[in-house]
């Protein structure tokens, strides 16, 4: 069992060590040189760091603590240890790792692939089963209690540390850091999501005999049944049948071709999709590289 598990161990250490080495780099050459903030608590540090010209290796770790002792009791307690060590190594890598001391000092350069280094580092991070910015543990702890939803709660605090680097530091700066946060949690949802991009598919026909033989045959895709019932119209209520509900997952590059393939056999067919964030094993195709 051990060794079954070893891989996965190597994957996510792996995915935690890259993490680091992005999220270093990007508060080393993009946003302490150019007094950058990002959202959550790294906003915090740099915003600390900023005003009181404390070493943000330290101030990042400080200011985690308390979230990462959350963590032991809002997630488990292996969750917390390697949020620990992997902020222990993000901080060692502020202090010792030999990055460029400022690649630009262009403002939206800085804002786009601060954020976007930024976004790859914690979005592998949290592939690798930890969490390089607190924030998240506190939305957790918060909602549980509160009436609001997690973004819901990041929102409000990340305006917050905005609202403070304007009034202390001006309202470019602070606009720009906006534009890094929104640049980062873009970049963070795009890594955790998958690269692959898949949809699900769900038809609701009179001829899915015909569509579940193309869309397996024809385009090699694995399928999943639902027992249903179809009519229950306005003019005749009580009049209904039943059907195959047929629900399928796409790349979304073969969206169209499946609506055509399906539109084909039954212009009437009723076709919804909906976005699947990741998506492994079964019959899936990987998406075609250009």
């Amino acid at each position: 069992m051990k060794n079954l598990q070893l891989p996965h161990w190597l994957q996510d250490t792996l995915y935690v060590l890259v993490g680091v080495l992005f999220c270093g780099f990007a508060l080393k050459s993009f946003l302490v040189p150019n007094s950058f903030f990002d959202g959550g608590v790294t906003g915090i540090s740099l915003l600390v760091h900023e005003l009181y010209h404390l070493n943000i290796a330290y101030v990042i770790i400080i200011a985690n603590i308390p979230f990462i002792i959350m963590g032991a009791f809002q997630v488990n307690k292996t969750f917390a240890v390697r949020t620990f060590v992997a902020i222990i190594i993000l901080g060692l890598c502020l202090l010792y790792f030999p990055y460029p001391d400022k690649i630009t000092d262009d403002k939206l350069l800085v804002s786009i692939f601060g954020g976007a280094f930024m976004g790859i580092g914690v979005g592998l991070a949290i592939r690798g089963g930890c969490a390089l910015d607190g924030i998240e543990v506190l939305a957790l702890y918060t909602g549980k209690r509160i009436a609001f939803t997690i973004s819901e709660i990041i929102l409000g605090i990340n305006i917050v540390i905005f609202l403070i680097a304007a009034i202390k530091l001006g309202l470019p700066t602070s606009l720009y850091s906006i534009l890094t946060y929104y640049t980062a949690s873009r970049t963070i949802s795009f890594v955790i999501e998958g690269l692959e991009e898949y949809t699900g598919v769900t038809i609701i026909s009179s001829q899915s005999e015909t569509i579940k033989r193309e869309l397996v045959m024809t385009l090699g895709r694995g399928i999943t049944i639902y027992k249903g019932e179809r009519g229950f119209l306005k003019d005749s209520f009580d009049v209904s049948s039943p059907t195959d509900i047929i629900f399928t997952v796409v790349t979304r590059l073969e969206v169209r071709r499946l609506r055509n393939l399906v539109h084909e056999i039954d212009p009437k067919a009723f076709i919804f999709t909906s976005t699947i964030k990741e998506a492994a094993g079964g019959v899936l195709k990987k998406r075609a590289r250009h």
